[in-house]
């Protein structure tokens, strides 16, 4: 029997009440229900200086970007739950794609996101609950050889879609979370068959 796939899940958030951090607990739940082996990162523990090119040709990968980079090889797909910052992707978010794609010595071009494939999402607290965001996502992410799923989940009103507990309220919505996760989850598991 193959062994499961796996993903690793993070959102693009460092507040500790993030709601792309509940949305990728609960994407991360769904994928584990669904079959997968889920890694749940927090960005913030990476602490990731700023990409700075003048840092990198003297001093190399900084531990944080290395530990995201062998985290990222080491798994088949991503989940990532990206806020929206201004109609586009956050800069934690953004910094941490630019140190995974920077190769180190004898390593293959984009060694951490060649051949991947990612399920996106995103919970707002307005209107159009970070879909302009995940397009900005899309188009990088794409751009890197990273296969972007089609479908994508966003929660608008994120301040009133959550209970206590972390879960939606809504049915429909979570209903959405576990088909998109389950879809990665299908989409991999036919990859590595």
């Amino acid at each position: 029997m193959a062994s499961a796939v796996k993903i690793l899940a993070f959102a693009g958030s460092m507040r500790a009440g993030s709601f792309n951090k509940k949305l990728v607990k609960l994407g991360a739940a769904a994928a584990e229900r669904a079959g997968a082996q889920v890694t749940l990162l927090e960005l913030r523990d990476l602490a990731l200086p700023l990409y700075d090119g003048d840092a990198e040709q003297q001093q190399g990968l900084p531990a944080g970007a290395r530990q995201l980079k062998e985290l990222m090889i080491a798994n088949d797909g991503f989940l990532i739950s990206s806020p929206e910052y201004n109609s586009g992707i956050s800069g934690v978010l953004k910094n941490a794609i630019d140190w995974a794609s920077r190769p180190e010595p004898g390593e293959k071009s984009l060694a951490a996101f060649a051949g991947k494939v990612v399920a996106l999402m995103s919970a707002s607290p307005g209107a159009f609950g970070g879909l302009r965001g995940l397009a900005n996502v899309r188009a990088i992410l794409g751009n890197i050889k990273v296969l972007v799923l089609p479908e994508q989940v966003t929660i608008a009103k994120a301040n009133e879609a959550f209970n206590p507990d972390g879960s939606l309220k809504s049915e429909s919505q979570q209903r959405s979370v576990e088909e998109v996760t389950g879809h990665l989850v299908q989409v991999l598991e036919k990859l590595k068959a």
